[in-house]
């Protein structure tokens, strides 16, 4: 089988530690079927003259062709208007890569759009010029916040029936596609995998010493995006009120945003209390985890956050908010504790008690255990497969 993934989160030279749980599963995935991807790279006129200022100015100096993991990378560029209505998002990004999938023609068997909307919407676009199914990924935000959008709302209503099968990475994210008009016996509950050799129980203090931090005390750690829709600035508030009453407790904060001047202000106010080293490889991540206490993710919204399935394979407890999929992996206190979105008092509360929360690591990895990368690639190829048969049949 011959697959054609179409996907802006992907990594590249520029952002080598982006979007790693698509990286680990299509590289699984490229173990059993034929695999090339097209990561497509935003760009508008006079993007590269702004690397300093935009993410976009950033993107432009990626090079046009990569190999990452053993796959064939391409990154087509797809225009990208500032400021404009999000319902040209799609059409302008299909536009823009169906001169590259024209070469694909009797090449492919099928087409993955990772990320409903716009890779979704043009994957389906695309498949239906190259005469071949589409099947469309579901992450999390694509359907919970921009499906929302009027524009591509209407636009996803519209095209996605059109897709042969959709795969949600949890089963809210299905019940959510569902609600707009997909046939719910098409959708797939395919979970993310972890990396059982790097996401395991370790020692803590031995995990501290490693990262040069201190031993003793509790340590609270939040490790993604920073950006205001993931609970940082709920995860600050809370911190600020909890901080003062508890010099023991210790927040680290791993990743970069938009957020970042926000945590670096939280890390100046509480020095030796808040921990902020920006962006860490993801063999770095399972370190941090073995080092705290616990794990804490108030997003506003998720799929199933990769995070949580990492933190409790390594034994760590986890703050949640009530969200997406994450009520699904924290069914009881022996695993965690969830907390209303957007709920700062109820955040602080439990990330209190969390601090000071005893459990039995090998417990909650053993409780907490989901499937490896192989088990989700295998998952997802059946999906796929079943798309192409189908279609075969026709």
């Amino acid at each position: 089988m011959r697959v054609l993934i179409v996907t802006k989160i992907f990594p590249n030279a520029a952002e080598p530690l982006s979007a790693p749980f698509n990286r680990q599963q299509f590289g699984a995935l490229a173990r059993r079927c034929d695999v090339e991807v097209l990561a497509t790279i935003p760009w508008y006129p006079g993007a590269g003259l702004l690397a300093r200022w935009s993410s976009a100015g950033r993107l432009a100096q990626v090079p046009r062709r990569e190999t990452i993991d053993g796959i064939d990378v391409h990154h087509p560029r797809t225009l990208f208007v500032p400021r404009t209505g999000h319902a040209l998002w799609g059409p302008l990004y299909a536009a823009s890569i169906a001169p590259v999938v024209s070469r694909y023609r009797g090449k492919v068997d099928v087409v993955l759009g990772s990320w409903a909307y716009p890779d979704g919407f043009a994957a389906i676009l695309l498949a239906r010029l190259l005469g071949v199914p589409a099947v469309v990924k579901l992450h999390g935000s694509d359907i919970n916040v921009i499906a929302r959008i009027p524009g591509p709302r209407r636009l996803m209503q519209w095209l996605l029936p059109r897709a042969a099968r959709v795969v949600a990475v949890s089963r809210a994210l299905a019940d959510e596609v569902a609600a707009l008009g997909f046939p719910r016996e098409r959708v797939a509950v395919v979970m993310n995998g972890i990396d059982a050799e790097l996401f395991r129980p370790r020692d803590r203090a031995e995990a501290r010493r490693t990262l040069g931090i201190p031993v003793d005390g509790r340590l609270l750690l939040y490790v993604g995006h920073l950006k205001e829709t993931k609970g940082v600035r709920d995860l600050a508030d809370a911190f600020t009120r909890i901080a003062p009453a508890n010099p023991d407790v210790r927040l680290a904060i791993i990743g970069g945003g938009d957020e970042r001047k926000r945590v670096d202000e939280l890390a100046a106010k509480f020095p030796g209390q808040v921990i902020a080293p920006g962006p860490r490889p993801l063999a770095e991540v399972p370190t941090w985890l073995a080092a705290c206490d616990a794990l804490t993710l108030p997003s506003w919204n998720e799929g199933t956050p990769n995070v949580v399935l990492e933190a409790l394979a390594c034994g760590r407890r986890v703050v949640g908010s009530a969200v997406g999929g994450i009520p699904d992996l924290i069914p009881d206190a022996g695993l965690g504790e969830l907390v209303p979105a957007r709920d700062i008092d109820a955040l602080a509360a439990a990330l209190t008690r969390a601090a000071s929360a005893g459990y039995d690591p090998q417990e909650v990895a053993t409780r907490g255990a989901r499937g490896g990368w192989d088990a989700s690639a295998a998952a997802l190829h059946d999906v796929l497969a079943a798309a192409v048969r189908e279609r075969a049949s026709v």
